[in-house]
């Protein structure tokens, strides 16, 4: 009995560790959009294109869309606008205003930091 509660365990431990999302993972952007709840007050990682550039320079708000092939989100950011049409990824904080019967309303997402883009060799 007790070999068998060790060994239930032991698979217990390698399935959670097997299904750990770490924050290095790189979310869909589906996911956020459709899920926002599970995602609220969290950073996740997104890559995907740069598109639509936005800057309104009296209220120093400048903003894009990304775009990856499950769909787009619009990004805030303090940074400089990336080059559009290139793919980027950045690491970004999710949260909405208020979340009614999981349900999600006011959802931003803020970059936090852009990687630079890999070079190919």
């Amino acid at each position: 009995m007790k070999k068998l509660l060790v060994q239930t365990m032991f698979i217990l431990v390698i399935v959670l560790i097997g299904n750990y999302a770490s924050a290095d993972d790189i979310v869909s952007i589906h996911q956020v959009n459709e899920f926002p709840f599970n995602f609220d007050g969290k950073e996740v990682k997104l890559k995907g294109i740069a598109k639509n550039p936005t800057r309104l320079p009296l209220v120093n708000l400048k903003s894009y869309v990304l775009e990856d092939s499950s769909g787009e989100i619009t990004i805030l950011t303090e940074s400089d606008l990336p080059k559009m049409n290139e793919e980027i990824t950045i690491r970004a904080k999710v949260n909405s205003l208020a979340i009614v019967k999981g349900e999600a309303l006011g959802l931003t997402v803020i970059e936090l930091e852009r990687y630079e883009p890999q070079q190919k060799i």
